[in-house]
């Protein structure tokens, strides 16, 4: 945003006419970056670096052999900026070529000046919204790799869809190898009494709701086939209307708990 608080735009547009008439349109409430064609679109840009323009409108059909598809494309991989199409007429193999850059609009030309405003307002929205998730995440999963417990999280159908570092360790299985996998493949646990595998925990919160732990002792049994005593909790994960989305498993090593209580009990006895 300019320092006047007014949204920059970058019209690129091979056609002088075309960007006159945009500039006409939009420049009593946003600062206009005229560009004439891809290359000196990512110019500007590169020029630019710390005050870049927030939002860029890409005619489609560019020449000077780089079209608005290939500048986009630098955009999209290079800068945070959200982009809209401005197209006449494109085959199927360019619009395919379009939807690969993630484009927040397309505006068919000829176009009214209040169907422009209305997509430029929908994008600078739709960029917003998702910023504000990406930072959510990004809160979310630091809490989540630096909380003292392991954490396991499935979707409904108890595919892995996250592994914090701290279940990593105890599990022995890395994040990269296990997203995608039944928890069930990855997750063992048996119970220390009879040595058998106790309820998968994805089918125990589906059927109860969240419960405290699996069986009265039970052992995790590693990517190594070490056994782990643990503690587990089993939580849904549900949505704001109360859907499920997933189950999140947490669970600790208890092995120093276990030495001390038998320490209690031979001292006890």
């Amino acid at each position: 945003m300019a320092e006047n608080g007014r949204t920059k735009i970058l019209v690129v547009d091979d056609e002088p006419d075309n960007v006159e008439l945009l500039t006409a349109y939009l420049s009593y409430d946003y600062d206009i970056i005229p560009a004439y064609s891809g290359r000196e679109a990512l110019n500007i840009l590169e020029n630019l670096q710390q005050d870049l323009p927030d939002l860029v409108l890409m005619d489609i059909m560019l020449k000077d052999g780089m079209d608005g598809v290939e500048a986009a494309d630098h955009i999209h991989v290079n800068y945070n900026i959200p982009l809209v199409y401005i197209t006449a007429y494109a085959d199927e193999s360019i619009m395919q070529r379009a939807k690969l850059t993630e484009p927040f609009g397309y505006i068919l030309k000829p176009f009214e000046e209040s169907e422009l405003r209305t997509n430029i307002e929908i994008a600078l929205y739709k960029h917003e919204m998702e910023k504000k998730l990406k930072e959510s995440q990004k809160w979310l999963t630091a809490i989540l790799n630096n909380t003292g417990d392991a954490m396991i999280a499935t979707d409904e159908a108890g595919y892995v869809k996250f592994m914090n570092p701290f279940a990593e360790a105890l599990t022995g299985w890395k994040q990269d190898e296990v997203l995608g996998k039944q928890l069930k493949d990855i997750f063992y646990v048996e119970s220390e009494e009879t040595g058998n595998a106790v309820e998968d925990p994805v089918e125990k919160v589906m059927r109860e709701g969240a419960f405290y732990g699996l069986a009265s002792q039970t052992l995790l049994v590693t990517k190594s086939n070490a056994r782990i005593p643990v503690d587990i909790i089993g939580s849904p994960i549900k949505s704001e209307n109360d859907k499920l989305l997933g189950v999140l498993i947490t669970f600790s090593d208890i092995s120093e708990r276990k030495k001390i209580e038998n320490l209690i009990y031979k001292e006890g006895m």
